[in-house]
Formats: structure tokens, sequence, C-alpha cells
């Protein structure tokens, strides 16, 4: 990554506030007052959770608008040869020549598989020993998506719902693209080497699990993940990497939710299955 206009620590820290203080505050307030507006409103469980996807994915924009926002600042213009550059929208360059190679693309792989591994074999048991050291940073009782798939007359209120494919999609797209990639490896991470030199992707990672405190039983994880998707992005400076990585959670769920939408037969199973690559 490159060395010029390097951040200082209190910008890095500063920025960081505000990506996660909105998304805690906006996450937390779902949480609460949710249940509440529904019940006046007459909605149920299902509608209560869509107010909270909402308020989620509306603090998920904020960290997009501030990507931009920090773009037009120090560039000038919002232009997406400008956004391109900045944010290193680009084919993974060989570490030591510095020169795109289209071959570097395969080297998502192991990081996809060393993902797959965290989330669907270490993200039970880093969880509970995280909790039992700090078991009031448990999950809520409710609080996570699977419970939208523990009912079965939710499954069939959601059997033909494409608004909520079409909902949760706007969530992953918003989540793993335009809003926590875009701030933490293309935003922070070329202008964290001034700080942190060589491991500023291990400050970086550290940075990302720390900025779920809207979900704070999931740090660790989110930690561990963190540092997968930034190495990939700092070795061969192409955000584009940590863009796929990550992504590939939102795309990989998105199958079961649309298996929802499409017939509810044998998914109950297939779903919770696969809800360990996605928590809310």
């Amino acid at each position: 990554m490159t060395q010029s206009k390097q951040y200082s620590l209190a910008k890095i820290l500063g920025i960081w506030v505000l990506a996660a203080a909105p998304m805690g505050i906006l996450s937390w307030m779902g949480w609460i007052f949710s249940p509440l507006l529904a019940l006046q409103f007459g909605l149920d469980y299902l509608g209560a959770f869509a107010m909270r996807l909402a308020l989620i994915t509306l603090g998920l924009i904020w960290l997009f608008v501030l990507s931009m926002i920090i773009v037009r600042r120090e560039e000038g213009d919002l232009r997406w040869a400008t956004v391109k550059r900045r944010l290193s929208l680009n084919t993974p360059r060989n570490p030591t020549t510095g020169q795109p190679r289209a071959r570097l693309w395969l080297w998502v792989v192991p990081f996809f598989v060393a993902v797959g591994v965290v989330e669907l074999v270490l993200y039970t048991p880093v969880e509970s020993a995280w909790v039992s050291v700090f078991p009031f940073l448990a999950q809520p009782q409710g609080y996570g998506f699977d419970v939208i798939f523990g009912f079965q007359d939710i499954l069939e209120t959601l059997e033909g719902a494409w608004w909520f494919l079409a909902s949760f999609m706007i969530f992953a797209v918003s989540t793993k693209i335009l809003a926590e990639e875009f701030l933490f490896r293309g935003v922070l991470l070329p202008r964290m080497e001034g700080v942190f030199g060589r491991w500023s992707w291990v400050a970086n990672g550290i940075l990302f699990g720390l900025y779920h405190i809207h979900q704070l039983w999931v740090i660790p994880n989110a930690v561990i993940a963190g540092f997968l998707y930034t190495f990939p992005a700092y070795r061969y400076r192409s955000t584009w990497m940590s863009i796929i990585v990550h992504s590939a959670q939102g795309v990989y769920f998105a199958f079961f939710v649309l298996e929802v939408a499409l017939r509810i037969e044998c998914v109950h199973r297939l779903i919770c299955a696969g809800l360990v690559v996605l928590r809310l």
C-alpha cells in the first residue's frame, strides 16, 4: 500500500468511531424499540425483525456515505476513476514488482476456504469461550436471524415473500461491499501503514472486529475473519480481494433465503445448517 498521505492514529480512531457508533446505536435501538413499534402498529415478529433489519441496513448505508465523504474530501471529486484509485479497486498486484497479475486472483480460494473454516467450524467454540469469560456479552435471546426460521408459521409466511429476499440482498450488498469493505479495506487500510507499518493489516482486522459493538458476541470471530479479509487486500493491493472473500458469505446464505421464497418443504433443516454464515 502507498505510504503517501498516511493517517495519524487519532484520525484512524476517529473514522472508526464514526463507523462503529452509529451502527451500535441503530442496531440496539432496533433490538429495543422494534418490538414495541411492531406491537403498536399491529405487526408480528417478522415485521419487528424487518424493522430491525432496516435500521441495521441504514447504519451500513451510512458507512458507504462516510467512505464517499472521505474520498470526496481527500480527492476533490467522486468520479469512478478517482474512487477506483483511492479505494484500490484494481487487479491484484505483484507484491514485489507492483505490476498487476490476473493469476493472483487465485489467492482468493485459500482465503475463502479459511473463512469457511472459521465460520463453520471455529465460530461456535470461539464464541462460547468468549461468552464464558464475558457472559454479559452473550447474544440476547431472540436476537439472531435463526429465530425467524425457528417457527413453521413464519416459514409459511415467507413462502413467495420476494420482498424478504430483496431486503436481504440489499442488506448483504450494503454490508459486504458498499459498507464494511469500502471503509475498512478501501479507505482505512491504505492509510494505516504510517502508524502500524507492515502490521497495518493486523490493526485493520482488529479495528474491524471491534467495530462490531452492535454484535458484541461476535467480536473475537470478527477479528479472526477480519485478518482473513484484510491480508489479501494488503498483500496484493486490491480491495476486490477482500470484497470477494467477504461477499461469499452473503451469496451463500442468499441461496437459503431464496429457497424459503420458492418453497418451504424440506428447507428448515437446510437453513438452520446455513445460518452460521450470517449473523445479525
